[in-house]
Protein backbone atom coordinates (compact mmCIF):
# COMPACT_ATOMS: atom_id res chain seq x y z
CA UNK A 1 0.00 0.00 0.00
CA UNK A 2 1.27 3.39 -0.87
CA UNK A 3 -0.41 6.22 0.93
CA UNK A 4 -0.23 7.37 4.56
CA UNK A 5 3.00 5.46 5.03
CA UNK A 6 5.72 6.60 2.67
CA UNK A 7 8.44 4.00 2.08
CA UNK A 8 6.67 1.15 3.88
CA UNK A 9 4.49 -1.57 2.33
CA UNK A 10 1.19 -2.38 4.02
CA UNK A 11 -2.15 -4.12 3.34
CA UNK A 12 -5.89 -3.16 3.92
CA UNK A 13 -10.18 -3.40 3.52
CA UNK A 14 -14.32 -2.81 4.61
CA UNK A 15 -18.52 -2.46 4.32
CA UNK A 16 -22.30 -1.73 6.07
CA UNK A 17 -26.45 -1.07 6.45
CA UNK A 18 -29.08 0.18 8.96
CA UNK A 19 -31.02 -1.11 11.93
CA UNK A 20 -33.18 -4.03 10.75
CA UNK A 21 -32.68 -6.27 7.76
CA UNK A 22 -34.20 -4.48 4.78
CA UNK A 23 -35.77 -5.71 1.57
CA UNK A 24 -33.41 -4.61 -1.18
CA UNK A 25 -34.05 -4.44 -4.92
CA UNK A 26 -32.26 -6.78 -7.31
CA UNK A 27 -28.94 -5.55 -8.68
CA UNK A 28 -28.97 -3.53 -11.86
CA UNK A 29 -27.52 -5.03 -15.00
CA UNK A 30 -23.98 -3.88 -15.69
CA UNK A 31 -21.30 -5.12 -18.03
CA UNK A 32 -18.36 -6.62 -16.10
CA UNK A 33 -14.99 -4.97 -16.49
CA UNK A 34 -12.54 -2.36 -15.27
CA UNK A 35 -13.43 1.26 -15.99
CA UNK A 36 -11.20 4.29 -15.54
CA UNK A 37 -11.55 7.99 -16.19
CA UNK A 38 -11.52 11.40 -14.58
CA UNK A 39 -14.17 13.62 -12.96
CA UNK A 40 -13.29 17.29 -12.34
CA UNK A 41 -9.60 16.44 -12.35
CA UNK A 42 -9.88 13.42 -10.05
CA UNK A 43 -9.00 10.06 -11.58
CA UNK A 44 -11.21 7.09 -10.75
CA UNK A 45 -11.22 3.32 -11.04
CA UNK A 46 -14.23 1.01 -11.08
CA UNK A 47 -14.25 -2.81 -11.13
CA UNK A 48 -17.51 -4.65 -11.82
CA UNK A 49 -17.33 -8.44 -11.49
CA UNK A 50 -19.25 -11.09 -13.37
CA UNK A 51 -22.45 -11.82 -11.48
CA UNK A 52 -22.38 -8.51 -9.64
CA UNK A 53 -24.54 -8.78 -6.51
CA UNK A 54 -25.57 -5.13 -6.63
CA UNK A 55 -23.35 -4.02 -3.71
CA UNK A 56 -20.82 -1.28 -4.37
CA UNK A 57 -17.81 -0.81 -2.08
CA UNK A 58 -16.54 2.79 -2.28
CA UNK A 59 -12.87 2.90 -1.29
CA UNK A 60 -11.11 5.96 0.11
CA UNK A 61 -7.32 5.80 -0.11
CA UNK A 62 -4.88 7.10 2.49
CA UNK A 63 -2.61 10.13 2.60
CA UNK A 64 -0.75 10.89 -0.62
CA UNK A 65 2.38 12.97 -0.02
CA UNK A 66 2.23 16.55 -1.32
CA UNK A 67 3.45 16.75 -4.92
CA UNK A 68 3.69 12.95 -5.03
CA UNK A 69 1.97 10.51 -7.37
CA UNK A 70 -1.77 10.12 -6.96
CA UNK A 71 -3.26 7.27 -9.01
CA UNK A 72 -6.82 6.11 -8.43
CA UNK A 73 -7.35 3.04 -6.25
CA UNK A 74 -10.52 1.09 -5.55
CA UNK A 75 -9.03 -1.22 -2.92
CA UNK A 76 -6.11 -1.32 -0.51
CA UNK A 77 -4.49 -4.57 -1.71
CA UNK A 78 -4.86 -7.01 -4.57
CA UNK A 79 -5.67 -10.14 -2.56
CA UNK A 80 -8.57 -8.61 -0.64
CA UNK A 81 -9.86 -6.95 -3.80
CA UNK A 82 -9.80 -10.28 -5.66
CA UNK A 83 -11.82 -11.99 -2.93
CA UNK A 84 -14.40 -9.20 -2.96
CA UNK A 85 -14.76 -9.32 -6.75
CA UNK A 86 -14.91 -13.12 -6.76
CA UNK A 87 -17.78 -12.88 -4.29
CA UNK A 88 -19.75 -10.47 -6.41
CA UNK A 89 -18.86 -7.04 -5.00
CA UNK A 90 -18.18 -4.07 -7.25
CA UNK A 91 -15.31 -1.74 -6.31
CA UNK A 92 -14.82 1.97 -6.96
CA UNK A 93 -12.48 4.70 -5.78
CA UNK A 94 -11.36 8.22 -6.60
CA UNK A 95 -7.80 9.54 -6.48
CA UNK A 96 -9.16 12.90 -5.20
CA UNK A 97 -8.11 15.91 -7.22
CA UNK A 98 -5.28 16.92 -4.84
CA UNK A 99 -2.74 15.29 -2.55
CA UNK A 100 -2.04 15.97 1.13
CA UNK A 101 -4.83 16.65 3.67
CA UNK A 102 -7.33 16.38 0.84
CA UNK A 103 -10.52 15.74 2.82
CA UNK A 104 -12.51 18.61 1.40
CA UNK A 105 -11.77 17.46 -2.15
CA UNK A 106 -12.22 13.80 -1.26
CA UNK A 107 -15.76 14.27 0.05
CA UNK A 108 -16.89 15.93 -3.17
CA UNK A 109 -14.90 13.66 -5.48
CA UNK A 110 -16.20 10.45 -3.90
CA UNK A 111 -19.80 11.64 -4.14
CA UNK A 112 -19.24 12.64 -7.75
CA UNK A 113 -17.95 9.14 -8.43
CA UNK A 114 -21.08 7.63 -6.85
CA UNK A 115 -23.21 9.82 -9.13
CA UNK A 116 -21.15 8.75 -12.14
CA UNK A 117 -21.49 5.08 -11.20
CA UNK A 118 -25.27 5.35 -10.85
CA UNK A 119 -25.62 7.16 -14.15
CA UNK A 120 -23.54 4.61 -16.03
CA UNK A 121 -24.35 1.30 -14.32
CA UNK A 122 -27.53 1.89 -12.32
CA UNK A 123 -28.13 2.55 -8.64
CA UNK A 124 -26.49 -0.09 -6.40
CA UNK A 125 -28.84 -1.83 -4.00
CA UNK A 126 -26.29 -1.02 -1.31
CA UNK A 127 -23.24 1.21 -1.12
CA UNK A 128 -20.66 0.63 1.59
CA UNK A 129 -17.87 3.10 2.36
CA UNK A 130 -14.45 1.86 3.40
CA UNK A 131 -10.87 3.07 3.50
CA UNK A 132 -7.53 3.06 5.26
CA UNK A 133 -5.73 5.67 7.34
CA UNK A 134 -6.64 9.09 5.92
CA UNK A 135 -9.18 7.09 3.95
CA UNK A 136 -10.59 5.97 7.29
CA UNK A 137 -11.36 9.54 8.36
CA UNK A 138 -12.75 10.24 4.88
CA UNK A 139 -14.97 7.16 5.19
CA UNK A 140 -16.29 8.25 8.58
CA UNK A 141 -16.71 11.79 7.26
CA UNK A 142 -18.75 10.63 4.27
CA UNK A 143 -21.04 8.70 6.60
CA UNK A 144 -21.50 11.70 8.90
CA UNK A 145 -22.09 14.18 6.09
CA UNK A 146 -24.16 11.98 3.76
CA UNK A 147 -25.63 8.97 5.62
CA UNK A 148 -28.41 8.73 3.04
CA UNK A 149 -25.85 7.60 0.42
CA UNK A 150 -24.56 4.59 2.37
CA UNK A 151 -25.74 1.39 4.00
CA UNK A 152 -22.66 0.88 6.19
CA UNK A 153 -18.99 1.71 6.62
CA UNK A 154 -15.66 0.08 7.46
CA UNK A 155 -12.97 2.64 8.31
CA UNK A 156 -9.62 0.91 8.95
CA UNK A 157 -6.69 2.34 10.90
CA UNK A 158 -8.56 5.62 10.61
CA UNK A 159 -7.87 9.10 11.96
CA UNK A 160 -11.14 8.87 13.90
CA UNK A 161 -10.37 11.36 16.67
CA UNK A 162 -10.70 13.94 13.90
CA UNK A 163 -8.38 16.42 12.26
CA UNK A 164 -8.09 18.93 15.10
CA UNK A 165 -7.22 16.33 17.75
CA UNK A 166 -4.64 14.51 15.62
CA UNK A 167 -2.85 17.65 14.44
CA UNK A 168 -2.80 18.92 18.04
CA UNK A 169 -1.18 15.60 18.96
CA UNK A 170 1.43 16.09 16.24
CA UNK A 171 2.08 19.57 17.59
CA UNK A 172 2.68 18.15 21.09
CA UNK A 173 5.35 15.81 19.73
CA UNK A 174 6.96 18.59 17.73
CA UNK A 175 6.83 21.05 20.63
CA UNK A 176 8.46 18.54 22.99
CA UNK A 177 11.19 17.71 20.45
CA UNK A 178 11.88 21.40 19.86
CA UNK A 179 12.02 22.16 23.60
CA UNK A 180 14.04 19.12 24.70
CA UNK A 181 16.20 18.25 21.68
CA UNK A 182 16.66 21.10 19.20
CA UNK A 183 15.31 24.65 19.59
CA UNK A 184 16.00 25.30 15.90
CA UNK A 185 13.15 23.03 14.78
CA UNK A 186 10.10 24.74 13.28
CA UNK A 187 6.87 23.38 14.76
CA UNK A 188 4.44 25.58 12.79
CA UNK A 189 4.78 27.93 9.79
CA UNK A 190 7.49 25.69 8.40
CA UNK A 191 9.57 27.35 5.69
CA UNK A 192 11.47 24.31 4.38
CA UNK A 193 9.63 21.05 5.18
CA UNK A 194 12.28 18.65 3.87
CA UNK A 195 15.13 20.38 5.73
CA UNK A 196 13.02 20.58 8.88
CA UNK A 197 12.27 16.84 8.79
CA UNK A 198 15.93 16.02 8.17
CA UNK A 199 16.94 18.17 11.13
CA UNK A 200 14.37 16.53 13.39
CA UNK A 201 15.53 13.03 12.49
CA UNK A 202 19.14 14.05 13.10
CA UNK A 203 18.10 15.26 16.56
CA UNK A 204 16.61 11.84 17.34
CA UNK A 205 19.79 10.09 16.19
CA UNK A 206 21.96 12.38 18.30
CA UNK A 207 19.75 11.94 21.36
CA UNK A 208 20.07 8.16 21.12
CA UNK A 209 23.82 8.41 21.78
CA UNK A 210 23.53 9.50 25.41
CA UNK A 211 21.62 8.45 28.50
CA UNK A 212 20.14 11.93 28.92
CA UNK A 213 19.11 12.03 25.26
CA UNK A 214 17.43 8.63 25.52
CA UNK A 215 15.53 9.76 28.61
CA UNK A 216 14.25 12.82 26.76
CA UNK A 217 13.31 10.73 23.75
CA UNK A 218 11.23 8.59 26.07
CA UNK A 219 9.48 11.66 27.47
CA UNK A 220 8.61 12.81 23.95
CA UNK A 221 7.35 9.30 23.13
CA UNK A 222 5.25 9.19 26.30
CA UNK A 223 3.58 12.49 25.52
CA UNK A 224 2.84 11.22 22.01
CA UNK A 225 1.68 7.76 23.20
CA UNK A 226 4.19 6.17 20.82
CA UNK A 227 4.20 2.37 21.22
CA UNK A 228 7.29 0.31 21.98
CA UNK A 229 6.71 -2.07 19.08
CA UNK A 230 7.47 -1.04 15.49
CA UNK A 231 8.31 -4.03 13.29
CA UNK A 232 5.46 -6.57 12.83
CA UNK A 233 7.99 -9.13 11.59
CA UNK A 234 9.46 -9.26 15.09
CA UNK A 235 7.74 -10.18 18.37
CA UNK A 236 6.61 -7.42 20.69
CA UNK A 237 9.39 -6.56 23.17
CA UNK A 238 8.39 -7.35 26.76
CA UNK A 239 7.55 -4.44 29.02
CA UNK A 240 10.84 -4.88 30.89
CA UNK A 241 13.01 -4.57 27.77
CA UNK A 242 13.27 -0.80 28.01
CA UNK A 243 16.13 -0.49 25.53
CA UNK A 244 14.29 -2.34 22.76
CA UNK A 245 11.05 -0.49 23.37
CA UNK A 246 12.81 2.88 23.33
CA UNK A 247 14.55 2.01 20.07
CA UNK A 248 11.15 1.24 18.57
CA UNK A 249 9.73 4.50 19.89
CA UNK A 250 12.63 6.35 18.28
CA UNK A 251 11.75 4.61 15.00
CA UNK A 252 8.17 5.78 15.37
CA UNK A 253 9.30 9.34 16.11
CA UNK A 254 11.48 9.46 13.00
CA UNK A 255 8.65 7.96 10.94
CA UNK A 256 6.05 10.41 12.27
CA UNK A 257 8.32 13.40 11.71
CA UNK A 258 7.33 13.49 8.02
CA UNK A 259 3.95 14.73 9.22
CA UNK A 260 4.99 16.57 12.37
CA UNK A 261 7.75 18.65 10.79
CA UNK A 262 6.99 18.39 7.06
CA UNK A 263 3.45 17.74 5.87
CA UNK A 264 2.01 20.25 8.33
CA UNK A 265 3.12 22.94 5.88
CA UNK A 266 0.71 21.57 3.27
CA UNK A 267 -2.13 21.60 5.80
CA UNK A 268 -1.39 25.21 6.77
CA UNK A 269 -1.52 26.24 3.12
CA UNK A 270 -4.97 24.67 2.82
CA UNK A 271 -6.22 26.13 6.09
CA UNK A 272 -4.55 29.50 5.43
CA UNK A 273 -2.95 29.47 8.83
CA UNK A 274 -2.03 27.27 11.77
CA UNK A 275 -4.95 25.14 13.05
CA UNK A 276 -3.13 23.71 16.10
CA UNK A 277 -2.38 25.03 19.57
CA UNK A 278 -0.97 24.14 22.97
CA UNK A 279 -2.02 27.25 24.87
CA UNK A 280 -3.37 26.16 28.22
CA UNK A 281 -2.09 22.58 27.87
CA UNK A 282 -0.84 21.00 31.10
CA UNK A 283 2.04 18.75 30.04
CA UNK A 284 2.53 17.45 33.57
CA UNK A 285 -1.04 16.14 33.51
CA UNK A 286 -0.60 14.65 30.02
CA UNK A 287 2.55 12.87 31.17
CA UNK A 288 0.86 11.57 34.32
CA UNK A 289 -1.79 9.94 32.10
CA UNK A 290 0.67 8.56 29.53
CA UNK A 291 0.88 4.76 29.12
CA UNK A 292 4.70 4.92 28.93
CA UNK A 293 5.39 7.05 31.98
CA UNK A 294 7.01 4.24 34.05
CA UNK A 295 9.57 3.58 31.32
CA UNK A 296 10.34 7.29 31.09
CA UNK A 297 10.77 7.58 34.84
CA UNK A 298 13.19 4.62 34.80
CA UNK A 299 15.28 6.14 32.02
CA UNK A 300 15.49 9.50 33.81
CA UNK A 301 16.70 7.71 36.94
CA UNK A 302 19.27 5.79 34.88
CA UNK A 303 20.52 9.05 33.34
CA UNK A 304 20.55 10.77 36.76
CA UNK A 305 18.43 13.47 35.19
CA UNK A 306 15.64 15.36 36.92
CA UNK A 307 12.37 14.60 35.13
CA UNK A 308 10.60 17.44 36.89
CA UNK A 309 13.13 19.91 35.50
CA UNK A 310 12.28 18.86 31.94
CA UNK A 311 8.56 18.95 32.63
CA UNK A 312 9.04 22.46 34.01
CA UNK A 313 10.93 23.35 30.83
CA UNK A 314 7.95 22.19 28.78
CA UNK A 315 5.54 24.08 31.01
CA UNK A 316 7.49 27.32 30.77
CA UNK A 317 8.36 27.24 27.05
CA UNK A 318 6.52 29.80 24.88
CA UNK A 319 3.23 28.32 23.70
CA UNK A 320 1.76 28.18 20.22
CA UNK A 321 -1.60 29.77 19.46
CA UNK A 322 -3.85 28.73 16.59
CA UNK A 323 -5.33 30.92 13.89
CA UNK A 324 -9.13 30.81 14.47
CA UNK A 325 -10.03 30.65 10.77
CA UNK A 326 -7.64 27.72 10.30
CA UNK A 327 -9.22 25.88 13.25
CA UNK A 328 -12.62 26.40 11.64
CA UNK A 329 -11.30 24.87 8.42
CA UNK A 330 -9.90 21.82 10.20
CA UNK A 331 -13.05 21.35 12.28
CA UNK A 332 -14.95 21.20 9.01
CA UNK A 333 -12.44 18.69 7.57
CA UNK A 334 -13.34 17.00 9.87
CA UNK A 335 -14.57 16.83 13.47
CA UNK A 336 -16.97 14.08 14.50
CA UNK A 337 -20.35 14.58 16.13
CA UNK A 338 -21.21 10.93 16.88
CA UNK A 339 -24.11 10.69 14.43
CA UNK A 340 -24.01 7.54 12.30
CA UNK A 341 -27.47 6.47 11.19
CA UNK A 342 -26.03 3.20 9.86
CA UNK A 343 -23.74 0.37 11.04
CA UNK A 344 -20.04 1.24 11.27
CA UNK A 345 -17.31 -1.30 11.98
CA UNK A 346 -13.73 -0.12 12.61
CA UNK A 347 -10.45 -2.07 12.52
CA UNK A 348 -7.10 -1.01 14.03
CA UNK A 349 -3.80 -2.56 15.07
CA UNK A 350 -2.93 -2.31 18.77
CA UNK A 351 0.55 -0.81 18.23
CA UNK A 352 0.10 1.88 15.63
CA UNK A 353 2.34 4.88 16.32
CA UNK A 354 1.27 6.91 13.30
CA UNK A 355 -2.50 6.86 13.75
CA UNK A 356 -2.84 5.87 17.40
CA UNK A 357 -5.41 3.20 18.34
CA UNK A 358 -6.53 5.82 20.86
CA UNK A 359 -8.35 7.29 17.84
CA UNK A 360 -10.85 4.46 18.26
CA UNK A 361 -11.43 5.37 21.90
CA UNK A 362 -12.10 8.99 20.95
CA UNK A 363 -14.56 7.93 18.24
CA UNK A 364 -16.32 5.56 20.61
CA UNK A 365 -16.68 8.30 23.20
CA UNK A 366 -18.44 10.72 20.88
CA UNK A 367 -20.62 8.05 19.25
CA UNK A 368 -21.42 6.49 22.62
CA UNK A 369 -22.68 9.81 23.94
CA UNK A 370 -25.38 9.94 21.27
CA UNK A 371 -28.26 7.81 20.02
CA UNK A 372 -26.20 5.67 17.62
CA UNK A 373 -23.99 3.78 20.08
CA UNK A 374 -25.48 0.42 19.08
CA UNK A 375 -24.50 1.05 15.46
CA UNK A 376 -20.75 1.05 16.23
CA UNK A 377 -18.47 -1.94 16.75
CA UNK A 378 -14.66 -1.89 16.91
CA UNK A 379 -12.13 -4.63 16.16
CA UNK A 380 -8.41 -4.78 16.96
CA UNK A 381 -5.52 -6.97 15.84
CA UNK A 382 -2.46 -7.47 18.05
CA UNK A 383 0.23 -6.31 15.66
CA UNK A 384 2.72 -3.49 15.24
CA UNK A 385 2.69 -0.70 12.70
CA UNK A 386 0.11 1.16 10.67
CA UNK A 387 -2.62 -0.58 8.64
CA UNK A 388 -0.77 -3.92 8.73
CA UNK A 389 -3.70 -6.28 8.27
CA UNK A 390 -3.74 -9.58 6.42
CA UNK A 391 -6.30 -10.06 3.67
CA UNK A 392 -7.98 -12.69 5.86
CA UNK A 393 -8.41 -10.19 8.71
CA UNK A 394 -9.88 -7.58 6.40
CA UNK A 395 -12.21 -10.05 4.71
CA UNK A 396 -13.35 -11.31 8.11
CA UNK A 397 -14.17 -7.73 9.08
CA UNK A 398 -16.12 -7.33 5.84
CA UNK A 399 -18.07 -10.50 6.50
CA UNK A 400 -19.00 -9.23 9.96
CA UNK A 401 -20.36 -6.05 8.43
CA UNK A 402 -22.15 -7.93 5.63
CA UNK A 403 -23.86 -10.16 8.19
CA UNK A 404 -24.89 -7.13 10.23
CA UNK A 405 -26.44 -5.58 7.14
CA UNK A 406 -28.21 -8.75 6.05
CA UNK A 407 -29.56 -9.84 9.45
CA UNK A 408 -29.97 -6.54 11.29
CA UNK A 409 -27.85 -7.87 14.18
CA UNK A 410 -24.13 -7.89 14.92
CA UNK A 411 -22.68 -11.43 14.87
CA UNK A 412 -20.33 -12.69 17.63
CA UNK A 413 -17.19 -10.54 17.74
CA UNK A 414 -15.06 -12.45 20.24
CA UNK A 415 -11.45 -12.89 19.05
CA UNK A 416 -11.60 -16.70 19.00
CA UNK A 417 -14.56 -16.69 16.60
CA UNK A 418 -13.00 -14.02 14.39
CA UNK A 419 -9.61 -15.76 14.26
CA UNK A 420 -11.24 -19.07 13.43
CA UNK A 421 -13.18 -17.42 10.60
CA UNK A 422 -9.96 -15.86 9.25
CA UNK A 423 -8.09 -19.18 9.37
CA UNK A 424 -10.95 -20.75 7.41
CA UNK A 425 -10.22 -18.44 4.50
CA UNK A 426 -7.08 -20.43 3.76
CA UNK A 427 -3.33 -20.02 3.87
CA UNK A 428 -3.11 -17.75 0.82
CA UNK A 429 -5.10 -15.00 2.53
CA UNK A 430 -3.46 -15.37 5.95
CA UNK A 431 -0.33 -13.43 5.21
CA UNK A 432 0.82 -10.07 4.04
CA UNK A 433 3.54 -8.05 2.38
CA UNK A 434 4.81 -6.46 5.56
CA UNK A 435 7.41 -3.71 6.15
CA UNK A 436 10.87 -4.81 5.12
CA UNK A 437 9.60 -7.55 2.81
CA UNK A 438 8.41 -7.62 -0.79
CA UNK A 439 6.97 -11.17 -0.59
CA UNK A 440 3.91 -12.56 1.14
CA UNK A 441 4.74 -13.67 4.66
CA UNK A 442 2.42 -16.11 6.45
CA UNK A 443 0.83 -14.51 9.50
CA UNK A 444 -1.82 -16.02 11.74
CA UNK A 445 -4.90 -13.89 12.38
CA UNK A 446 -4.42 -11.68 15.45
CA UNK A 447 -7.84 -10.44 16.54
CA UNK A 448 -7.70 -9.56 20.22
CA UNK A 449 -9.76 -7.95 22.96
CA UNK A 450 -8.25 -4.52 23.43
CA UNK A 451 -9.21 -1.30 25.17
CA UNK A 452 -7.16 1.69 23.97
CA UNK A 453 -5.99 4.36 26.39
CA UNK A 454 -7.85 7.68 26.29
CA UNK A 455 -6.81 9.94 23.42
CA UNK A 456 -4.26 12.46 24.81
CA UNK A 457 -6.11 15.61 23.76
CA UNK A 458 -9.58 14.74 22.39
CA UNK A 459 -11.52 17.23 20.32
CA UNK A 460 -14.97 16.57 18.85
CA UNK A 461 -18.15 18.51 18.12
CA UNK A 462 -18.78 18.93 21.85
CA UNK A 463 -15.44 20.68 22.38
CA UNK A 464 -15.14 24.41 22.83
CA UNK A 465 -13.78 26.25 19.77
Amino acid sequence: MRRLIAGVVFLVMATGCRGEAAVVPPPPAARPGTYTGSIHGAAFKIDIPKGWNGVLLLYSHGYAAPDGSNPAADAGDAATAAWLRDNGYALAGSSYRTTGWALEDAFGDQLALLDHFTGKFGKPRRTIAWGHSLGGIITAGLVQLHPERFAGALPMCGVLAGGVANWNGALDIGFAAQTLLDPGLQVVRITSPSANVERARAAVTAAGRSASGRARLSLIASLGHLPGWFNPLQPEPPAGDIAARLNNQASWASFDFSYVFGYRAELERRARGNPSWNTGVDYRRLFAQAPGKLQTQALYREARLDLQDDLTKLESAPRIAADPAAVTYLRRNITFDGRLGLPVLTLHTTDDGLVLPENEEAYQQVVGAGPDAAQLRQLFTHRANHCVFTPAEQITAFRVLFERLDSGNWPPLDPATLNQAAVGLGERLNGGSFPGSSILIPAPPAFVDYLPAPFPRPFDSRSAP
